[in-house]
């Protein structure tokens, strides 16, 4: 269930991200709520998965990886942010070594 939580949580999290484009830095007022309500759950998501017993050091790296390679995929396809061969290898390095840290902890 630790993963289901971390996954809710961090779906809701790039998605109050993308909110937080879309308000263009909270000039657009009505975006705020979503977003903070947004940011709020996906913390208690986290804090659920953490509940369940999933190591911080795991979850959160988890989180990072995925946050950072879904928020600059999504970023790219809706708002034609920019995403370079360069960026593309940092979100691997990023992911490889949350791989590694999840595989260490074994």
């Amino acid at each position: 269930m630790s993963f289901v939580y971390l996954a809710l949580a961090i779906a809701i999290e790039i998605s109050a991200t993308m909110a937080l484009r879309v308000s263009d830095g909270l000039r657009v007022k009505k975006w705020i709520v979503p977003i903070v309500a947004g940011y709020t759950v996906s913390f208690v998501l986290l804090s659920l998965a953490l509940q369940e017993g999933m190591p911080i050091g795991i979850a959160y790296g988890i989180w990072s990886a995925i946050g950072i390679a879904g928020t600059a995929i999504i970023a790219r396809a809706a708002f034609k942010d920019p995403l370079t061969k360069t960026m593309a290898g940092g979100i691997a390095l990023v992911i490889t070594g949350v791989l590694l840290v999840e595989l260490g902890s074994h």
